[in-house]
């Protein structure tokens, strides 16, 4: 259920700045929480390092060492009554092990200023017990024997290393202190970081919470009534204002949408006026395409009709003049002789005129349906026309396997004796060599056929398909300007589309392409169609 659009009335400032803000708050809330994170969690570092890392070995350093001057001891006083060496062999371990674990102890208490004072007097006081106390007895049994160690000397060794004793109890106690003092503080920082953690967490669902309030209510609620309100216009109540809520964003896109709504109301109230203005209008249109219809098939066959009618004139003139010419040639004045030469030459190209207009309106004049046309027997079919043409050019021409197609097999064959025959004619000096081949693509055949001839400038690419369009003299290169216009005439009747390729750098190359036939049932593939007759001229008659 949509909210009341006036409760997300908003407007004021955008969006973008009011999401910016939200964020900005909410980060600069996040980079305290993490400093105090860090800070909290610096200082469990700090009191861990200095525990585990320092007082822990500490303390240990401090045990070893008072044991090694234990063994120094044990070791004088048992030399002192035996005035054997092998009971100073605790003094001598001891040295060792005296300096390996003060070593220890400096290097852990480094940074302590009261445990470094303490060690300094421990290890003074040791010092002074074996100046004062341990070498001056070894020496004097040394040299005087057991009877040399005298109770004095005894008990002033006794004394010194109590002095020493009692200093080492002083730095254990310390560093014991410290010890305990250090775990304090790691407990205490280990609790604050957890404090810190769970108010970060604390914080941070109370500002996602927030946050997510304020995006519902300026970007969900306003959303929510706005497409609620859209989805009623598209319900179809297109009628029903939209109302922009919410924030200037979305208040500007309400008013692109009612503009929207408006737009298609006012689409919708033409498409009523002109659905209307159709109906009223259907008859005309059916009789005009109707009218349409039969002129078209009255031009058609006026076209068929006026170019027969004229041929039985036509051949009278061009018979006459032609007489004419044999008979009376060098009888007349040069002049004379050169009226009939244009005579005759004009009837010739005027025959030649309406044979290919007859042959072009032939195309397409049928009823029937295609059938299956091999276009190898065509392309043979073809060739054979031309093998007069091709001998005498020493034309060469290369074939490829060719597809089987529906279509008509005489237009077919005049498409390709066409094409072969004007790379025939528009040769260069080389011998011409002509390559026809096919390849299916996109479910059509594409047919080239490609020559080495003189070629077709790219700017008259789509003009050389016009009916009647020549680009060279006709004492250059005869015919009418016919023959492409007729292939594609009979390419577009079959379904196709015709092209030049101007990718290629020399020579023409014609593109079309033909429909792949359907498989059809072998019953309905040879049902009988009735229909007129609907012939190509002679392979003769074709312009070439």
């Amino acid at each position: 259920m949509s909210r009341p659009p006036g409760r997300f009335r908003t407007g004021g400032v955008s969006l973008r700045r009011r999401v910016g803000v939200a964020f900005l708050i909410v980060g600069g809330l996040g980079v305290i929480a993490l400093s105090f994170t860090a800070l909290t969690f610096t200082a469990l570092l700090d009191a861990r390092t200095r525990l585990v890392g320092r007082l822990d070995p500490a303390v240990l350093a401090g045990r070893d060492l008072r044991a090694a001057l234990v063994d120094q001891e044990t070791g004088v006083r048992g030399f002192a009554l035996t005035n054997d060496e092998r009971f100073r062999e605790p003094y001598v371990r001891g040295l060792s092990e005296e300096a390996d674990a003060s070593t220890r102890l400096q290097r852990a208490v480094r940074r302590e200023p009261r445990l470094t004072a303490a060690l300094a007097d421990t290890l003074q006081k040791a010092a002074e017990w074996r100046e004062a106390a341990a070498q001056p007895l070894i020496e004097s049994v040394r040299t005087g024997g057991a009877k040399a160690a005298t109770p004095a000397l005894l008990e002033e060794s006794r004394q010194r290393f109590d002095v020493f004793r009692d200093a080492s109890k002083a730095l254990e106690k310390a560093l014991d202190t410290e010890r305990a003092r250090a775990g304090r503080n790691l407990d205490t920082a280990t609790r604050r970081l957890v404090e810190v953690a769970a108010a970060g967490v604390v914080a941070a669902a109370l500002a996602g919470l927030v946050l997510w309030r304020s995006l519902a209510h300026w970007v969900l609620g306003p959303l929510d009534s706005l497409g609620d309100q859209t989805r009623r216009v598209t319900a179809g109540e297109f009628d029903r204002p939209i109302e922009p809520v919410g924030p200037p964003e979305i208040m500007r896109l309400a008013g692109d949408t009612e503009a929207m709504r408006r737009r298609i109301r006012a689409e919708l109230a033409a498409m009523e006026e002109a659905r209307e203005l159709l109906s009223v209008q259907k008859e005309e249109l059916a009789a005009q395409a109707e009218e349409l219809a039969r002129s078209n098939a009255d031009l058609e066959q006026f076209a068929y009709v006026a170019s027969h009618d004229l041929q039985e004139p036509l051949r009278k003139v061009t018979s006459f003049c032609q007489l004419l010419q044999r008979r009376y040639q060098g009888q007349l004045d040069e002049r004379a002789d050169q009226y009939i030469e244009f005579a005759v030459d004009g009837a010739k190209r005027m025959q030649a005129l309406i044979n290919d207009l007859l042959a072009f309106s032939r195309v397409g004049r049928t009823s029937e349906e295609f059938v299956d046309v091999d276009c190898e027997d065509s392309l043979d079919r073809a060739l054979r026309n031309l093998e007069a043409a091709i001998e005498d050019a020493g034309a060469e021409v290369v074939r490829h396997p060719l597809p089987t197609v529906k279509g008509d097999p005489s237009l077919l064959s005049a498409l390709f004796q066409n094409l072969v025959g004007n790379a025939i004619k528009f040769r260069s000096d080389a011998p011409p060599r002509i390559e026809v081949s096919a390849e299916q693509a996109d479910g059509e055949w594409s047919f080239r056929v490609a020559d080495n001839g003189i070629g077709i400038d790219q700017a008259y690419a789509e003009r050389v398909f016009v009916i009647f369009q020549r680009l060279h003299a006709k004492e250059l290169y005869p015919g009418t300007g016919i023959g492409l216009a007729l292939c594609k005439k009979i390419v577009e009747f079959h379904g196709g589309r015709i092209w030049l390729d101007t990718a290629v750098a020399s020579g023409t190359t014609v593109c079309w392409t033909l429909p792949v036939p359907i498989p059809v049932p072998v019953a309905e593939a040879d049902a009988p169609v009735a229909g007129e007759d609907h012939s190509v001229p002679a392979e003769g008659e074709i312009s070439v």
